[in-house]
């Protein structure tokens, strides 16, 4: 990714997905800011920059597989497995339930995800790592192997320490690449 390419989808994302105020994360911290990423992922420019971003975090790799906890993996999977598509490397992407449905097929784990395969586990924010670290779980008890895992922004409040030691960890950005220091 260009550095160009870089500076813009830190732009678009910060301007289409940031609130200030006062809110309660997933993790049940609370936070000066919000990043609500749906705001950010259905825009043609930061579909087509993120799948580049996550291209050149994981090409080397190896990966079969990209995806990770619903909503926010959703559409990084997709971006990804497109910018492979325009490469001519094939890409499954992914995405775990958070709850089992209680019709169909009841799987947890959505799209194709086969014992063995190579598999980066994404997410759109990172706090303390314990909604990847969902993901991370299902993904493993089907047999697949992490070998990394990467976010849009890492807000630097724990995720890195507790997930670095085991797997490749590659944040596009972290908050302090938003001007924002992290919390104390």
């Amino acid at each position: 990714m260009s550095p160009a390419s870089r500076q813009r989808l830190l732009e678009v994302f910060k301007e289409r997905a940031f609130s200030f105020g006062r809110f309660k994360l997933a993790s049940g911290k609370e936070s000066t800011y919000y990043i609500n990423s749906k705001r950010a992922f259905f825009n043609s420019e930061v579909v087509t920059l993120l799948g580049e971003a996550l291209w050149d975090l994981t090409k080397d790799l190896k990966i079969q597989a990209i995806g990770g906890l619903e909503i926010g993996a959703i559409p990084m999977a997709v971006a990804a497995a497109q910018r492979y598509h325009l490469e001519s490397r094939p890409l499954e992407g992914f995405f775990v339930r958070k709850r089992v449905k209680e019709h169909g097929s009841q799987e947890r784990v959505e799209g194709v995800l086969r014992p063995g395969f190579r598999v980066a586990v994404v997410d759109d924010v990172f706090t303390s790592g314990g909604s990847v670290g969902q993901a991370i779980q299902e993904v493993e008890k089907a047999g697949a192997e992490v070998v990394a895992v990467s976010c849009i922004v890492d807000r630097l409040e724990g995720a890195r320490e507790r997930l670095a030691t085991r797997y490749r960890y590659l944040p596009i950005f972290t908050i302090r690449d938003f001007g924002i220091e992290p919390a104390a």
